[in-house]
This record gives structure tokens, C-alpha cells and sequence, in this order.
């Protein structure tokens, strides 16, 4: 059986901490009752082996095993430097 991963793109709002960014994840799902399209937006820390992300970047991030407390998303790559 093959698993296959979660795989999201986002942009990363920080990169404060060591091997560690913070990717903001946007959706847009249609509301049941009132049709309207509603942006969600999910935060979720992401390991990042050799800093390579910085703030206002969009990157690709997959689901991984826990590699702390709050971090089980891993930086697949760079899509888009900031400017």
C-alpha cells in the first residue's frame, strides 16, 4: 500500500527560529448556506535543513514524521524568492 503525503504550498511569514519557518497556508472553501467562497488560513512550522527560506517566500512543504512538539511539515523547495 502505498502512502501518499500532504503536500502544500504557502508563504513563509518566519524564519526566526533555528532550522524552523512558519508557513502560511491559504484556502478557499464554498460556504454551505450562503455561497461564498472564504479564505482560511492554517500556520504551520516547517523544518528547514539549511535555512534556505527566508520571509515573504513561497515554498512547497510535505507531511513528515514528528521532528518536535508542533513541527511535522518538511521543506521540499523554494518555489519563489521574495523580492
Amino acid at each position: 500500500m502505498e502512502v501518499r503525503k500532504k503536500t502544500f504550498t504557502g508563504k513563509v511569514v518566519s524564519e526566526k527560529m533555528d532550522k524552523t519557518i512558519v508557513v502560511a497556508i491559504q484556502t478557499r472553501s464554498l460556504h454551505p448556506l450562503y455561497k461564498k467562497y472564504v479564505s482560511v488560513t492554517k500556520k504551520v512550522k516547517a523544518h528547514d535543513e539549511k535555512n534556505d527560506a527566508h520571509e515573504g517566500d513561497t515554498v512547497r512543504v510535505v507531511e513528515c514524521r514528528h521532528i518536535s512538539k508542533d513541527k511535522c511539515w518538511r521543506l521540499v523547495q523554494v518555489v519563489e524568492r521574495a523580492r
